[in-house]
């Protein structure tokens, strides 16, 4: 019996088409849209192609596992080429690692003790960027170093780092 109402005259349709409802053809089995159905040679051209042949099947996971692998090896590549974050110089002054919530942590203080950004930036003799991208919780893309971070700590009587 057909899975899908194929407009026929009804009645028996087993040995028909289940996609076009043709009778009196050779069917072959074939996964069209997801359902497995017995269709003609002619709407064979419908169906997923590697679903059909189990050969044809293999080939296809094969081809799928070393795309996977290849763009594996690419992210690899490109993580290689990066080498942690660029701008810093992490062998004269490391970034320390930073507590969760480090840049709250700065804002606040910072905004207790009455200071705008720039204020504070001009205390410590950096750039204002640099103050943001720590409040902003981007101390390793912007390249602040550990030295900055010990300064806001100490102007600011907080811990940013863990110890």
């Amino acid at each position: 019996m057909a899975k899908y109402s194929t407009g026929g005259i009804g009645g028996d349709s087993s040995g028909a088409c289940e996609l076009c409802g043709a009778e009196g053809r050779s069917l072959e089995t074939t996964t069209v849209a997801g359902a497995t159905l017995n269709v003609c040679g002619e709407c064979r051209k419908h169906g997923d192609q590697t679903e059909s042949r189990p050969d044809e099947r293999e080939k296809e996971r094969e081809r799928r596992r070393k795309v996977a692998q290849n763009v594996a090896k690419l992210s690899d590549a490109q993580a290689a080429e990066t080498s942690w974050e660029e701008g810093t110089d992490y062998e004269d002054d490391p970034l320390p690692y930073l507590l969760k919530g480090y840049g709250s942590i700065l804002e606040s203080a910072r905004q207790e003790a009455g200071l705008q950004t720039d204020e504070l930036a001009a205390d410590l003799d950096v750039s204002e960027d640099d103050i943001l991208a720590v409040e902003q919780v981007r101390a390793a893309r912007a390249g602040i170093g550990g030295s900055l971070i010990e300064a806001l700590e100490e102007r600011l009587d907080i811990d940013l780092a863990e110890r």
